[in-house]
């Protein structure tokens, strides 16, 4: 598959399994779930530890909307960053939500996601 030739609608498409995944498992905890698309590469960053902490001491990811907004996309080497606004079921106002999408063989992973 070639990634980077797809065109913004197109990565919307590949990348909503994968964010919808990460919305809910982040919402319910779950580190398996959370890790589950991850990279080789990003599962030596996830420890369930500090995934833990995270989730415990952070309101804004573990209240996401299963709602958002998918806005423009960012090709840097390999990946393909997706920009997606995202709100909160707590704290009022719009986040950042980065996705970066990559291949690992043929298949494509999640290198990269964080919320703003």
């Amino acid at each position: 598959m070639d990634l980077l030739s797809k065109s913004d609608e197109e990565i919307y498409e590949i990348a909503r399994p994968f964010w919808e995944n990460l919305v809910k498992s982040s919402n319910l905890k779950d580190y398996g779930g959370f890790t589950r698309d991850f990279s080789t590469q990003m599962l030596f960053g996830a420890n369930e530890v500090e995934l833990g902490k995270q989730w415990a001491n952070n309101k804004i990811i573990t209240n996401l909307k299963e709602t958002y907004e998918p806005f423009g996309t960012l090709r840097r080497g390999n990946h393909i960053t997706v920009l997606i606004k995202q709100t909160n079921k707590e704290i009022s106002g719009e986040f950042l939500g980065r996705l970066v999408l990559g291949l690992e063989g043929e298949e494509v992973k999640v290198f990269g996601a964080t919320i703003y």
